[in-house]
């Protein structure tokens, strides 16, 4: 049912996955490997064509033309991006937190009718609502605004984390909840001071996806966002390129440093991250 690990394979086979484990690694980080070259390249070599070859110099002054140019308010984007991502992982976690515990712990008639809700809302491809979300927030006031794709995000993320976090409280021993019960301890001790430390590994697994997938949205972050004020760095990456002229050494300079804040994140996060995703999955 589930493949046999590397070493007890046959000789050949693991001849064979050797050779295929880095060029199957080369041909995933050619095109980060590409972004990154073309983010030190002058742009002499882009006008004369020189877009596949080595560069005919280093040109670091492309990262710091990324936040000196006044056009292309760098730093303006990615703090816009933290305005965005930092509340939706606080508000998705604390949501998902109490609904799994619910969820997980309760058992009541329409158990798993909410819970389907929340799983069915995953499934829902998120092009068409495109038009409903954007005149809900033109409605309520929160268009081309950080406070409504945050919120938007905090939505539309808890049906996701909300699976994750029930299938991992349902996991958790209930003999810790039940002998909490017969001391008479209250219901949000239970979950304050007993599911929520043993929940850690989940939340901060969770924490790193959610923060990642946000600070990586672009499709959201066109629809309901137009200025420089409150674009995310995503979107406003696309600025970097000049009326007249594409500057592609700008923006794949710009998207190193946009791709940082969830590298050092993963790699901030990476033993709770991996114990998150792992626990329970042998006894």
């Amino acid at each position: 049912m589930f493949p046999r690990p590397i070493q007890q394979a046959s000789a050949q086979s693991r001849v064979l996955y050797q050779i295929a484990l880095p060029v199957a690694l080369l041909l995933w980080l050619f095109p980060l490997l590409g972004v990154a070259v073309t983010s030190l390249r002058p742009a002499s070599d882009l006008a004369a064509g020189n877009y596949f070859g080595m560069p005919s110099a280093i040109a670091w002054q492309n990262y710091v033309d990324v936040f000196t140019k006044t056009s292309t308010p760098m730093s303006q984007y990615i703090l816009n991006s933290f305005k965005v991502t930092i509340p939706t992982v606080i508000g998705t976690l604390i949501l998902s937190t109490m609904t799994g515990f619910a969820l997980g712990v309760y058992r009541f008639r329409a158990n798993l009718l909410v819970f389907f809700m929340f799983v069915a809302g995953n499934f829902v491809p998120f092009q068409i609502l495109m038009v409903p979300v954007r005149d809900l927030t033109f409605g309520m006031g929160l268009y081309n605004t950080s406070a409504g794709l945050a919120l938007f995000h905090i939505a539309f993320q808890t049906g996701f984390c909300t699976l994750f976090m029930r299938n991992f409280i349902s996991a958790l021993p209930r003999e810790l909840i039940e002998a909490a019960r017969v001391e008479g301890v209250a219901e949000w001790r239970i979950f304050w001071f007993i599911v929520l430390p043993l929940m850690r590994p989940a939340i901060a697994a969770l924490a790193v996806l959610v923060f990642t997938f946000i600070w990586n949205d672009f499709f959201w972050a066109t629809v309901l966002t137009t200025s420089a004020s409150t674009q995310p760095v995503t979107a406003g990456l696309s600025s970097l390129n000049g009326q007249w002229i594409a500057q592609w050494h700008l923006v794949s300079a710009g998207s190193i440093v946009a791709a940082l804040p969830p590298v050092l994140m993963f790699f901030l996060m990476q033993k709770h991250f991996i114990a998150g995703l792992t626990l329970g999955a042998v006894k």
